[in-house]
């Protein structure tokens, strides 16, 4: 454990189906800023806490989320809650709007420039009260202090800060129920790389996240292709959610690495679901730090299969990688970047896109140069 580290230990958490009306309760009077996407607005899922919502306070409704959320959506999220005069925020639905809603909860209670606090540990300032509501099990963004937002160029930008971890979190897995296989796969897989790269985090790696990194993988891996194969199961589906939980506070303490490095470029450039790009780049990249990180992979292998536990590190590790291709191959996903339109030709301008990414560079097991990351691109292809 790094000498005289601070763990985060995440939000107050709500857990059970019809809970989100509560935040009502829980959150200060005044105004709220709502931060969501048609999609789940469409679904009806926000009906319920609307409706609680209403009863004494003004909402102001923000339901233009984009994935991959631009610098634009998140300044106008903003000038919504500041037109009010928002006294706290709620984000609801998949990363993109939890995202946006921590940004726009601290931008607007601390005053600060967007652009003074990209980066790690450079928003000190105080945000608005902030819930979180995810309608999807991948993210963990409801358990993290990083918010991500695609600026000029395709880029993606990360704030990472305790400031941005919320004081509320609801758990409710009937907000999961029923979402397409390709979304259950994608954010499931999301997950269970949050979880992978967290316990083998180079830097902050510690007991407690490494906890949170094995059972969140435990729960995941056991009921991934449950839920893809049910859509409502409601079991399977409160596992997934809080496995990515738990995958969420792993990584806010110990920070992913090459996987999401590489996956960023793919979804800001092709537009690829965030989740897809990281089985995308799973494979390359575990089997380059295969070395590196042979014991834990090994530790993790045993969690995913329980017959690698009786082979030697070196195969286990392998078996690891294995395994995970098998999960991500089962769950109908299509593992190759040519299966999605990429050309071969592209890995140099990808590889230098994902040299952008220091932040999470750093946390690698090994390091990975340009050169390497062209190489594991062209690997992926």
């Amino acid at each position: 454990m790094t000498p005289n580290q601070i763990l985060n230990p995440g939000p107050r958490l709500l857990i059970g189906q019809g809970r989100a009306p509560e935040l009502a309760a829980v959150l200060p009077p005044g105004p709220v800023l709502l931060v969501s996407d048609g999609a789940v607005r469409s679904m009806g899922l926000l009906d319920p806490l609307l409706e609680e919502l209403q009863r004494d306070r003004e909402i102001v409704l923000f339901d233009a989320v984009e994935a991959d959320p631009s610098r634009a959506t998140l300044l106008a999220a903003g000038a919504a809650g500041r037109t009010a005069g928002a006294t706290s925020v709620i984000g609801f639905g998949g990363g993109s709007p939890m995202d946006v809603a921590k940004l726009a909860a601290y931008l607007l209670g601390s005053g600060d420039d967007l652009d003074a606090i990209w980066g790690v540990g450079l928003a000190r300032g105080r945000r608005l009260p902030l819930a979180l509501v995810p309608t999807t099990a991948g993210t963990g963004s409801e358990a993290t202090p990083v918010a991500i937002i695609t600026v000029e160029g395709a880029e993606k930008r990360g704030v990472n800060a305790a400031a941005l971890i919320p004081d509320v979190a609801v758990l409710d897995a009937s907000l999961t129920l029923r979402k397409p296989r390709a979304l259950t796969a994608a954010t499931g897989v999301d997950a269970m790389v949050h979880a992978i790269e967290a316990y083998t985090s180079a830097r902050a790696k510690n007991p407690v996240s490494d906890m949170q990194a094995r059972e969140a993988l435990r729960l995941l891996s056991a009921n991934l292709l449950l839920a893809c194969d049910e859509p409502g199961n409601v079991a399977a589906r409160e596992a997934m959610l809080v496995g990515a939980h738990l995958a969420g506070l792993a990584f806010a303490n110990a920070p992913v690495a090459g996987v999401h490095a590489l996956a960023y470029p793919l979804g800001g450039i092709h537009h690829l679901a965030h989740g897809l790009s990281n089985a995308l780049m799973l494979r390359p990249v575990l089997s380059f730090n295969a070395e590196a990180a042979r014991e834990p992979y090994a530790e993790l292998a045993a969690i995913l299969d329980p017959s690698a536990a009786s082979l030697g590190s070196q195969a286990a590790a392998a078996r690891l990688v294995e395994r995970l291709e098998e999960m991500i191959l089962a769950t109908g996903l299509k593992p190759r970047l040519r299966d999605h339109g990429i050309g071969r030709d592209e890995a140099p301008m990808l590889a230098r896109e994902a040299m952008k990414q220091t932040r999470l560079l750093v946390n690698n097991p090994v390091a990975i140069s340009e050169a390497d990351a062209q190489r594991l691109y062209e690997a992926a292809w």
